[in-house]
């Protein structure tokens, strides 16, 4: 807006607390206010509206109202395992488990026949299939356990699983199929007699994947001998996982009807169906190589490929309707699947790399004692804490019945990007054996399939710049959405209500923003009193702040905020913050507030409160409107920046709880596989790890002998046997720490190949 515009709406304003009719003031100030603000105000487009329509406001409108209700979040129930899922989870799921062999799968570039065997006969590809058609019928809280911990021992095996019970023909069937449709593939696909595919992504349209140039047109043609009504398609797709393997495909493409024969508009919109793998045309059975990952995936194509109307999923009654059912559906689903890898990559990370950090010694000392590896083992420990507490809490949501777009968006990518962080800091602990491939290398899978989880079901930087703050703001607004729909629609009385709605909304926000941060949290209240209540306020706090600077956005900028990626990119930063600092809280309360996990929490809300200041100073340091910022950065930082990044204290207090204490360790890591000592990796680095525990009275028998000089400095075998022999240690000890030691050199070594074996290697 001009500054001259500004001017007006100021006027105006003032004015209408002059009036006390409402129509008068409807018609005097609203009207005028309508036009000014619709000049920059963008329309909203058929797919932007179902997209916005299709999530549900949850807690993240909590948070953006800017005074979230802490009592509302800590009395949410999340739904338990029932019993049948924790029997699936203990006995097929740990079974599968214990029979993958990761390294063979990836040298043959595919799972072996007895395991898709394995998951088709114990209902692996139904999860989500209702009991009633022949699936296992689980909740989201099973669905995620089962992905997370399938992930931690094979990639492959996880997205193999995960995509027939994430986003695609399962799911669409159970929720729009016909009666006719269900019956007929609910059954096939829980027994895995039918592989599902669904083919939405583009050569030109992967991140915008509502333009895609993949077309059917309603026609006549011959089907089976006989003229009918059907739709000839021309599609070409790519990255679709299980297509290779697929026997039914399901299409996204927009549905025309030039000549009217379903009798409404010649464009349809984005349509849905499902398509046999023997439909003639059909082309499919190449496959991608993503990242070395041997998951089935490739590409789809067909030109003039005829099907008749009752492929449409839910029939010609829902054509046009495809992309309100793929927005739906992608709310939930992508709540589920790759937050659940993420975690897993997170786990797998803090169980290995605090284990190594205790067996591997150099200069003399466990490389844990020195503080480099000290503060990427806590960062470590600090993501993997707080990405289980928002998949606990996404999932929970889901099982809850919310549809809950942003708060997918938010899983999705921050949990992703934080198992890079985690895999990096975990392989540069590991240093020279986590890049050598091979048996061993408990990394090198999970390292490679990173990019991909950051890259599909929406690409991390879009949905950080344009979905996590532009749906938000939208969606969780309390006023937003309904002063762009009635600029839209033209409806002043409707505009009247939502606008001067927001402007008390404003006031006060910008009240409890000034003497919440006047007061240094103080005035903010807590649900609970004790070691985290001035968390609670913290937060309370920055959502306030958060809400007061978005609303200063997106006044000063209107529809322009949505081209304005750094500032919506740092506005989804704080806003992403909240809720995974939320989560933290949430479960920590869940948990019974237990005492050694304060470290965990403590590191998590300092890093994530530090995160959301860093994040909101910098949209007030680059805001266009130069004076609406000076304005709100007095009235949400009076004192200046003031959070202060992890202390070295807090640092080493999580290093301990994670490399000394057992419960919280295995807590940490609780939901992925633990394999046995006999298994390369982890499973002998596990058994490794545990010895060292429990030698490590007798090697500080030693350490103290050498220190008051009764034992000469020397390798550790000849100070065991001299030891020994001064009767400092007993047989037994001097056996246990031998045994340790030989332990922690075996776990140590890596791979090595024949030059024609090596050649050999995927």
């Amino acid at each position: 807006m001009t500054a001259l515009s500004w001017t007006l709406v100021v006027i105006l304003v003032t004015v209408a607390a002059l009036f006390g009719i409402r129509p008068l003031r409807r018609n005097i100030i609203s009207r005028p206010i309508m036009k000014i603000i619709g000049r920059g105000l963008p329309s909203i487009g058929d797919t932007e509206r179902i997209a916005l329509e299709a999530g549900t406001v949850w807690w993240d409108g909590e948070l953006f109202s800017g005074n979230p209700d802490w009592r509302k979040l800590l009395d949410f129930i999340i739904t338990p395992l029932s019993a049948d899922e924790q029997r699936f989870l203990d006995g097929p799921t740990e079974a599968l488990c214990l029979r993958l062999d990761d390294w063979k799968i990836i040298q043959d570039r595919d799972l072996p026949p007895d395991i898709w065997d394995f998951l088709k006969s114990n209902g692996f590809f139904g999860m989500i299939i209702p009991k009633a058609f022949g699936g296992l019928g689980f909740s989201a809280h099973a669905h995620s356990a089962v992905i997370t911990k399938i992930s931690s021992r094979s990639v492959t095996a996880a997205v193999t699983v995960m995509v027939p019970n994430s986003l695609g023909p399962g799911e669409l069937l159970v929720h729009y199929g016909t009666d006719e449709q269900k019956s007929h593939y609910l059954p096939r696909l829980a027994s895995g007699e039918e592989i599902p595919c669904f083919a939405l992504t583009e050569p030109g349209a992967g991140s915008d994947a509502a333009n895609g140039q993949s077309r059917g047109i309603v026609c006549k043609g011959n089907w089976h001998g006989a003229e009918i009504t059907g739709i000839s398609l021309t599609y070409n797709k790519r990255y679709i996982t299980l297509a290779p393997v697929a026997t039914v495909i399901g299409l996204a493409f927009r549905l025309h009807d030039p000549d009217g024969l379903l009798g409404g508009d010649s464009d349809l919109g984005i349509t849905c169906a499902l398509i046999p793998r023997d439909t003639p045309g059909m082309c499919v059975g190449n496959r991608h190589d993503p990242m070395g990952v041997p998951f089935q995936n490739g590409p789809v194509s067909g030109t003039d490929v005829f099907v008749p109307l009752d492929y449409l999923i839910g029939g010609p009654e829902n054509a046009g309707k495809g992309w309100r059912m793929l927005m739906e559906s992608l709310a939930a689903g992508r709540s589920i699947s790759l937050p659940s890898q993420a975690v897993s990559a997170a786990q797998l990370a803090a169980r290995a790399a605090s284990a190594y950090a205790v067996v591997r010694e150099q200069f003399g000392l466990p490389i844990g004692r020195f503080e480099g590896i000290r503060e990427r083992l806590a960062r470590i420990g600090g993501h993997a804490y707080f990405m289980n507490c928002a998949r606990r809490l996404a999932f929970g949501a889901v099982d809850a019945g919310e549809k809950p777009s942003v708060v997918s968006a938010i899983v999705k990518a921050y949990l992703t990007e934080g198992s890079r962080i985690c895999i990096s800091d975990a392989m540069d602990i590991h240093a020279g054996a986590a890049i050598c491939r091979g048996r061993e290398n408990i990394y090198s899978s999970a390292y490679s399939a990173i990019p991909i989880g950051i890259t599909v079901e929406g690409a991390n930087i879009l949905t950080r710049s344009l979905i996590v703050f532009g749906q938000g703001a939208v969606r969780c607004h309390p006023f937003v959405l309904d002063e762009m729909q009635a600029v839209q629609q033209g409806n002043a009385q409707t505009f009247d209500t939502a606008f001067f709605g927001h402007l008390r909304h404003l006031a006060t926000t910008t009240f409890r923003t000034f003497t919440l941060a006047l007061s240094g949290n103080r005035l903010a209240t807590a649900p609970v009193r004790g070691f985290e209540s001035h968390h609670y306020q913290a937060l309370a706090r920055y959502a306030a702040a958060f809400a007061l600077i978005a609303d200063v956005a997106l006044i000063t900028l209107g529809g322009a905020l949505k081209r304005k990626e750094y500032l919506s990119g740092r506005l989804a930063d704080a806003f992403a913050w909240l809720f995974l600092a939320s989560a933290a809280l949430k479960n920590y309360h869940d948990k019974g507030r237990p005492v050694a996990e304060r470290p965990l929490l403590d590191w998590t809300l300092c890093y994530a409160l530090r995160e959301i200041e860093v994040a909101l100073i910098g949209v007030l340091a680059n805001l266009p409107n130069r004076f609406a910022a000076a304005v709100a950065r007095f009235v949400s930082f009076p004192w200046g920046a003031r959070r202060r990044a992890v202390t070295d204290k807090q640092l080493d207090a999580v290093v301990e709880a994670m490399t000394t204490n057992g419960p919280v360790r295995q807590s940490l890591t609780a939901d992925i596989f633990h394999p046995g000592p006999d298994s390369p990796g982890l499973g002998a680095l596990e058994h490794a790890f545990n010895k060292v525990l429990a030698a490590e009275p007798a090697r500080a028998k030693l350490d103290q002998a050498r220190r008051d000089g009764r034992l000469e400095k020397a390798t550790l075998h000849l100070m065991i046997d001299a030891a020994r022999q001064q009767g400092l240690v007993s047989a037994t000890e001097a056996a246990l720490i031998k045994e340790a030691e030989a332990l922690c050199e075996q776990v140590i070594q890596v791979a090595d190949f024949d030059v024609a074996s090596h050649r050999e290697l995927h």
